[in-house]
């Protein structure tokens, strides 16, 4: 199962899902997304391209992805996992 992200649609993906074997589920248009995680990664990424310096190594890219977690508050966190109810009868709804 995919999000129907272009990443995940691309002609070497989809090549190799068929040669593979590995079934397709559908999903709905628009369907929310109920991996919190995704959501929250989103923000530190975020931030790290937006800084004034952008990481010029490997080593940068952690140290600057780690701060930017740590800063994430504890608030947004769980404003994410509680809006995960909402989320799954969206879901729920869609697919009856």
């Amino acid at each position: 199962m995919d999000d129907d992200a272009s990443a995940h649609r691309g002609c070497i993906i989809r090549e190799r899902l068929l040669e593979t074997g590995v079934p397709q589920m559908e999903r709905p248009a628009l369907s929310p997304d109920l991996n919190p995680i995704e959501n929250l990664w989103d923000q530190p990424s975020r931030r790290v391209e937006a800084r004034i310096s952008v990481p010029q190594n490997l080593n940068d890219l952690r140290a600057a992805l780690q701060e930017e977690w740590d800063a994430v508050p504890q608030q947004t966190m769980s404003r994410l996992v509680n809006r995960m109810r909402r989320r799954s009868e969206a879901v729920i709804f869609i697919c009856v």
